[in-house]
């Protein structure tokens, strides 16, 4: 088929993908910083790290918020549940809980910080994206990274989703 146009120089691609690896190689260097400084790394990291869904990053925001010690556990599973009520679930809910980590501050730093990765990312790869799709191995690996995303949202699905949910409502019927 006809090949995707990038409005995006390779140039540009890289500099996107070179600030894409400084950034998660440097963010936990600049993390003692401050409070804000802190949640933009661990967003940052999260963010980096979701490939094919966003429900994969439901384990690593937990460990960076409520294993932290920055967002209560009930508050956690709550606003979880309240981000499926509305579009781009997942990130919605990194900019709750960087409300409830850090207020209106927090909030901005960890939304920017989550959606940023991405944005990298995409526009570092675009420009490279038809040469890469052209390589039997790349497509492979792609294919590969995929079917293990599968099994990452099956894991999140059930932990802390599932392992949580079930327990709060086990409590809440045995408390009745």
């Amino acid at each position: 088929g006809a090949g995707l146009s990038s409005p995006i120089s390779r140039r540009a691609g890289a500099a996107c993908l070179a600030a894409f690896a400084a950034l998660l190689a440097l963010s936990p260097l600049l993390a003692g910083l401050g409070p804000l400084a802190a949640l933009a790394d661990g967003f940052y990291r999260s963010g980096a790290l979701v490939f094919g869904g966003g429900h994969i990053v439901l384990p690593l925001l937990e460990a960076e918020t409520v294993a932290r010690g920055l967002v209560p556990a009930d508050a956690f599973v709550a606003g979880y549940g309240a981000a499926q009520a509305v579009p781009g679930p997942l990130f919605t809910f990194a900019a709750f809980l960087g409300w409830m980590a850090e207020g209106a501050a927090g909030a901005c730093v960890a939304l920017a910080a989550i959606f940023l990765p991405g944005f990298l990312a995409v526009a570092g790869a675009l420009p490279f994206w038809a040469a890469i799709r052209a390589r039997p191995g790349a497509r492979a690996a792609l294919m590969g990274v995929n079917a293990a995303v599968v099994g990452l949202l099956l894991a999140a699905l059930y932990d802390p989703v599932f392992a949580q949910g079930a327990a709060t409502a086990g409590g809440a019927v045995t408390a009745l």
